[in-house]
């Protein structure tokens, strides 16, 4: 079962013999990015990293990172996460020195097949049939990488340890039944989603109005 992390105050004494997974939302920002969308990116991500904080107090330190996207572990692993999410990468860096161990989540051939057909889907189609069978790939593509990176997971997590994983919201990961599943779920976290719900309601008006 996943909980929130924000809503959880202790856990169970009979708890601490199982694996345990922060689930952090990932979000990306480019250098073309607003303003004020970058700030708010901030501000979630110091969130994320106070709470993790909050909770190591209570169940322990996180041992082990993953990261969406990432097929190498170690300090290779970490750089890679630094050219592609400056943000998510302060926390993962930290934790690492920590003693925490960056692992490898990704199989590099099918995560890079599975963005592939994910651009495909984003470029559009005139022909229905042609709409239909790529998506039927890229569908069949993102449940085999999912179900990957749920095995990486349960292979790697050592009993009684934390980790974090960082991944994009909407992911189909199924983790096995021995990890218990806290979603960090930050104040920040709605004011993104604000945003970005404020910024597709205005691109539909304007493209209503051409």
């Amino acid at each position: 079962m996943t909980e929130e992390l924000g809503k959880i105050e202790k856990l169970d004494i009979e708890q601490f013999g199982l694996r345990k997974l922060y689930v952090v939302p990932l979000f990306f920002s480019g250098a073309e990015a607003p303003q004020d969308y970058k700030e708010k990116l901030e501000k979630y991500w110091r969130e994320v990293n106070e709470q993790i904080a909050n909770q190591e107090v209570k169940v322990g330190k996180v041992g082990r990172i993953y990261h969406e996207s990432i097929s190498i572990g170690g300090e290779e692993g970490l750089k890679i996460v630094e050219k592609i999410n400056s943000l998510s990468y302060l926390i993962a860096k930290d934790k690492c020195g920590c003693g925490a161990v960056f692992e490898a989540s990704e199989l590099a051939d099918l995560a890079d097949e599975c963005m592939d057909w994910e651009r495909c889907l984003l470029m559009g189609f005139f022909s229905q049939k042609v709409a239909r069978t790529v998506s039927e790939f890229y569908q069949q593509s993102a449940g085999k990488r999912y179900e990957y990176i749920g095995r990486r997971i349960d292979e790697t997590l050592l009993k009684g340890e934390v980790a974090i994983l960082f991944i994009r919201e909407g992911h189909a990961v199924q983790f096995a039944k021995d990890i218990e599943v806290f979603s960090v779920a930050p104040p920040a976290l709605d004011e993104i989603h604000r945003w970005l719900r404020d910024r597709s309601k205005a691109g539909e008006e304007n493209g209503s109005e051409n």
